[in-house]
């Protein structure tokens, strides 16, 4: 399997100039590359841009100081990023053009089987990048023995900090995924409740009030500062920090999620949601965009593929309108939070509910049935005692009360 392992590395302060000035490099390499895009009538193949890189360096001084890896993957980047417009724009986006890349906007180099090295230098750890040098790096967790390192990606954050992200292939096995899975679970994610899954646990979202309010008070003193002055600078920094607090607090807790669902089950069923849809509909966007949905089912995706976990994502149509025991639907307004069916009397909470029917069509979809010993509950909530009011009454558990045993990290 593929990861991606992330370090801290810390550049002194001549190599830190010299990793700018590569990076610099290959942004405008990457500007004349799309420019000869645009003015072909015909996009030529990617390797033939590559070809071109050899005669490019005999005129231009900067291109011969970094590594001829380096300038290949900035070709590449070309392409992706053309792929994924053409992609989008065939599921129907409207899309517009590749734009050239200010200095804000690209800030980083990748080096692509070759051209780096992880080095142990008088007990310390250092990363030796070729035509720059080596660079103090913490790497607060081995890399397994097995894995083989693809590629180097060294970024500089708008914090200033620089990061060293290593993108190995684990030579080893999988775990099987059990055909017969004796505990599964629907989760059925929200605003107010993160995640309500059908072992009736109600995770809250977290609550990143202070993060953003300390985010805002920033900003607006960034607003005050003229800018591109010295003030401005250390204020823009400031700001840059805050939202890396936020966004590391934010991941830490998916994280932690992600992994408890991921070694505590067998079958995890999940609604298949367009994130980047419901962050583009009009009223509550930030709430949407916060809940970070996407990134989440992203983490549990992996890391049911690493713990050998069976991962479904169905089709979130109608989860919340139909009954979980007779499936009549019932049509209800958002600030409805109770489900009560005319039909068959099967009380529940809206998000319990949904949750229910998502392992049902998780299961349908997978082909596979729970085993003997699991309840049949678990598979069909017939009995209404389990409701909305058992999560109230006890009190909805801690993240840290939940992953206590499953995340020891």
């Amino acid at each position: 399997m593929q990861y991606n392992y992330k370090y801290r590395i810390n550049p002194p302060e001549d190599i830190a100039e010299t990793l700018l000035h590569h990076v610099d490099a290959c942004r405008q390499l990457y500007n004349h590359v799309l420019y000869l895009l645009n003015e072909a009538d015909d996009i030529p193949a990617r390797y033939e841009i590559q070809g071109r890189l050899p005669d490019l360096k005999t005129w231009w001084n900067d291109l011969g100081d970094v590594h001829s890896k380096v300038l290949q993957m900035v070709v590449k980047r070309v392409y992706d990023n053309l792929s994924t417009l053409k992609a989008q724009k065939e599921n129907g986006r409207a899309v517009g053009m590749l734009k050239w890349k200010p200095p804000r906007e690209y800030r980083s180099l990748t080096y692509n089987q070759s051209g780096f090295k992880l080095k142990n230098t008088s007990g310390r750890p250092t990363l030796w990048l070729s035509k720059i040098g080596e660079i103090p790096i913490h790497l607060h967790r081995d890399i397994p023995e097995s894995a083989t390192i693809k590629q180097v990606t060294v970024k500089q954050e708008p914090t200033g900090e620089w990061y060293a992200t290593f993108g190995i292939d684990v030579d080893e096995a999988t775990a099987e995924k059990p055909k017969t899975p004796e505990k599964v679970v629907g989760i059925d994610v929200g605003i107010l409740k993160y995640a309500h899954d059908t072992d009736g646990y109600a995770i809250e979202s977290p609550d990143f009030s202070a993060e953003r309010e300390r985010l805002e008070r920033a900003q607006r003193d960034l607003s005050r500062k003229e800018h591109g002055s010295a003030n401005w600078e250390k204020q823009r920094q400031v700001v840059a920090e805050r939202h890396a607090d936020l966004r590391r607090n934010r991941r830490d807790f998916l994280h932690k999620l992600s992994n408890y669902y991921a070694t505590e089950y067998d079958l995890v069923a999940v609604e298949d949601l367009d994130a980047k849809g419901l962050v583009e509909l009009p009223g509550n966007s930030r709430n949407r965009a916060g809940a970070a949905w996407g990134a989440f089912l992203r983490m549990l995706e992996y890391k049911c593929e690493r713990e050998g976990t069976h991962f479904v994502a169905v089709d979130p149509k109608n989860t919340t309108k139909e009954c979980a025991s007779c499936s009549v639907k019932t049509d209800k307004p958002l600030w409805v939070r109770e489900h009560s069916c005319p039909s068959c009397g099967f009380e529940a909470d809206r998000d319990a509910n949904a949750a229910w029917n998502i392992l049902s069509r998780g299961l349908e979809k997978v082909g596979v049935v729970p085993s003997e010993s699991t309840p049949v509950e678990t598979a069909l909530p017939v009995d209404t005692s389990v409701s909305a009011k058992r999560v109230v009454e006890t009190g909805s558990p801690t993240l840290k009360e939940r992953t206590a045993q499953a995340v020891s990290e």
